[in-house]
């Protein structure tokens, strides 16, 4: 007795699965457009030891300088202000600004004097508003400013 108990609860379970044939179809809800992905860029490696030269401590790609240099969408883009900004750990590799105007991490921009612009990670610096920023020596290379110099930039988020 104890097997047909068994093969009649498997076939209730799988009836429990099927639906009557008069029970309407419900279409599948139609999902929200996603955005096409974007790519992720892969960040730059840190600079071998013994490295002494700006091309030698600047280990971005061709492509990671070619993104950061296109030409800027400034559709969302935030204006948050200017700093003056010195050459950062040029140890620290990738193209980033630590600034006073951003409390947490975010993508961004900056924009030199000369017109020159490069998309950046925006890091916090904990430092008092106009205390001044630091910036990666990729970014003050594309930036094609003296990377002894103090230039005023302007900072976007977005």
């Amino acid at each position: 007795m104890l097997p047909s108990a068994l093969t009649a609860l498997g076939l209730l379970a799988g009836c429990a699965e099927l639906q009557p044939a008069s029970a309407p179809v419900e279409a599948p809800a139609a999902a929200a457009p996603t955005p096409a992905p974007q790519p992720v860029a892969q960040p730059a490696p840190p600079p071998p030891s013994g490295a002494a030269s700006a091309e030698a401590l600047d280990t971005t790609t061709p492509e990671q300088r070619d993104a950061a240099t296109a030409a800027p969408e400034p559709v969302g883009e935030q204006r948050l202000g200017t700093t003056v900004a010195s050459l950062g750990s040029p140890a620290d590799p990738g193209l980033w600004i630590e600034t006073p105007l951003v409390s947490s991490v975010a993508q961004g921009r900056v924009e030199a004097a000369n017109g020159k612009s490069v998309k950046l990670e925006l890091r916090p610096s904990g430092g008092a508003s106009g205390s001044g920023s630091e910036i990666s020596l990729p970014a003050m290379r594309l930036l094609e400013v003296p990377l002894t110099d103090l230039p005023e930039l302007t900072v976007y988020r977005g």
